[in-house]
């Protein structure tokens, strides 16, 4: 081709409107706007119950009716309008130590309202863990074969469990060596590949109960957080978000903008985690903050559904990385927004099937409430209550000592004033649905047992038993660890314990495995697990003691069972 012929073609071109074109100079695309909402620790709380908060952005503290599935419906509902590509996710804990609406159905109509809601994604929490690792599976596939076929598929003989997806990077099936669960899901929005990696705390072994989880491996967050980052990378992923149910604590207000003074287990796996991962939303600590650790914002809600974390990722148009992270923590309040019709009749449809089963009379007392706040020395009204309860239940079997662990009590035992407890408001106090094991342990064992409530691995703080009326004895502040029980202050039924001697003890089955970080238990022989459920015990020592025309529970005073010195 000639000179002459590339002069008139290119004459040509330009006169038809398509000259060749001039070399680009690269123009700065805006950044996309990528919005997220968070929500961690919901246990069951389909309906709305009272918060108690202090705003970085009010003088004085304020109680609130808050959360219900109801208002968060209406919320997301009015969040999805200003953005259909929102995502909604979660930090685990969403069932378990629910309230009585939910857990009477084994937390089925929670998932099936978080399915209404939209949810799209969440970390497991060790909750989700309690009814063991084959219930999980159930809850996230469906289905009716379960560990609690008194109440699985009896709202809905179509479960057909979660429609999000739970994620657990750092949760191994020992046979296979694979996750237990997805590690990650990548999700695309706005043209943006997000990978949402899920774990939860590595002690998830020590909360939950030993034959539920039996083959599967519990291992470090950080470590399985960045491989899972790692591989979603290689699929494409260009930002990064981490669903973890582990958490801390801050003095802070729940709404404090980029708070700074973030403590616990969090911020130790913050900081270790990839540099491409710039949000982490927690769990676990039932706390609400939004917080920075060295550049990372570290968020929670609070929990039962008090708190939205709303959350804005600005992602970077060519590259696809996240630039910058916005989050706000915002109360879920009646109201504030249109209803949402269809999740408003469901919540009615739930209370209504549930309703005379909650409402069913079991005693009446004499005071509105039991406390379940420890006073100095470790004890409560209502701990002492329960292990009261689980020794009575149990006499037949010769038990002589009842223990209750702190965590297994969910709720202040509270009645209306007519002073007439029913089912649903015991139900609340124990939710588990834990069952009674007696055990043979030697004196020897049971003042181990004691001394571990001081000597807990990682935690200065002591975890305190709630013991039977049947024990007494004091403990000595300025003692070491794995001496504090002072000699000889021990005794059982009026006599000094005796090391050598055998005595019969009942606690629930997950303390009886060694769970909740008390292993005598564990050593304890001749266990029968008697399949009294310990909120049977509870209900059937208040109606007793009404029937017997003694002080009713609520109005039982006694001398000090475990006394503190110094």
């Amino acid at each position: 081709m000639n000179k002459t012929y590339l002069s008139l073609a290119a004459a040509a071109l330009i006169a038809a409107g398509c000259a060749p074109l001039a070399p680009t100079v690269g123009v700065a695309r805006a950044p996309l706007e990528i919005n997220l909402v968070a929500l961690n620790d919901f246990h069951g709380h389909l309906d709305s119950s009272k918060f108690t908060y202090k705003s970085a952005f009010e003088a004085s503290e304020k109680t609130i009716t808050a959360g219900g599935i109801d208002n968060l419906a209406a919320a997301l509902q009015a969040y999805r309008k200003e953005d259909k590509d929102l995502l909604f996710v979660g930090a685990g804990d969403l069932v378990g130590a629910s309230p009585a609406m939910s857990s009477m159905w084994a937390d089925e109509p929670s998932l099936a309202a978080l399915n209404m809601l939209g949810m799209d994604l969440s970390s497991v929490g060790n909750h989700e863990f309690d009814q063991g690792k084959m219930e999980l599976l159930r809850k996230q596939k469906g289905g009716c074969a379960s560990s609690l076929p008194a109440k699985a598929c009896k709202l809905d003989p179509a479960f057909k469990g979660a429609a999000f997806t739970y994620l657990a990077a750092n949760v191994t099936d020992v046979a296979s060596g694979q996750p237990f669960m997805p590690a990650y899901a990548i999700r695309e929005v706005k043209g943006v590949k997000i990978a949402f990696i899920g774990a939860v705390l590595k002690d998830t072994a020590s909360v939950v109960t030993a034959s539920g989880i039996a083959g599967l491996s519990f291992g470090d967050e950080a470590e399985a957080i960045n491989k899972a980052a790692a591989d979603a990378r290689r699929e494409g992923a260009t930002a990064f978000v981490v669903l973890i149910h582990e958490g801390g604590n801050t003095p802070e207000a729940f709404d404090q903008a980029e708070c700074s003074q973030l403590k616990g287990p969090i911020v130790g796996i913050a900081r270790r985690l990839d540099p491409a991962i710039r949000l982490i939303v927690s769990g676990h600590t039932h706390k609400g903050f939004q917080c920075k650790v060295e550049g990372r914002t570290v968020t929670q809600a609070q929990m039962g559904g008090h708190v939205l974390t709303r959350i804005k990722l600005s992602v970077d148009a060519a590259s696809g990385a996240v630039q910058d992270v916005k989050v706000r923590n915002v109360p879920v309040v009646a109201g504030q927004y249109p209803a949402d019709p269809k999740v408003a009749d469901y919540l009615a449809a739930i209370k209504a099937r549930s309703r005379d089963a909650l409402a069913r009379p079991v005693a009446r007392v004499a005071s509105r409430s039991v406390n379940r706040k420890l006073n100095p020395a470790g004890e409560s009204a209502l701990g002492s209550l329960v292990a009261d309860a689980v020794v009575e239940a149990t006499r037949a079997e010769g038990v002589q000592v009842g223990f209750m662990n702190v965590g297994g009590l969910r709720a202040d035992f509270e009645v209306g004033a007519d002073l007439v407890a029913t089912f649903g408001q015991a139900q609340v106090v124990l939710p588990f649905s834990n069952t009674l094991v007696v055990m043979d342990m030697t004196g020897a064992q049971i003042r181990g047992l004691l001394e571990q409530q001081f000597k807990r691995p990682g935690d200065d703080h002591p975890a305190m038993l709630q013991v039977s009326s049947s024990l007494r004895y004091r403990w000595d502040n300025k003692r070491p660890a794995g001496a504090k029980v002072v000699p000889d202050s021990i005794f059982i039924n009026g006599a000094p314990l005796i090391d050598t001697s055998t005595y019969r003890v009942v606690a629930n089955n997950f303390l009886a495995e060694g769970a909740d970080g008390f292993p005598m238990f564990a050593q304890a022989t001749n266990k029968r697990d008697t399949n009294i459920v310990d909120l049977d015990a509870f209900v059937g020592l208040l109606a007793k003691r009404e029937k017997a025309l003694n002080p009713p529970a609520a109005a039982v005073t006694t001398a000090p069972r475990i006394e503190r010195l110094n």
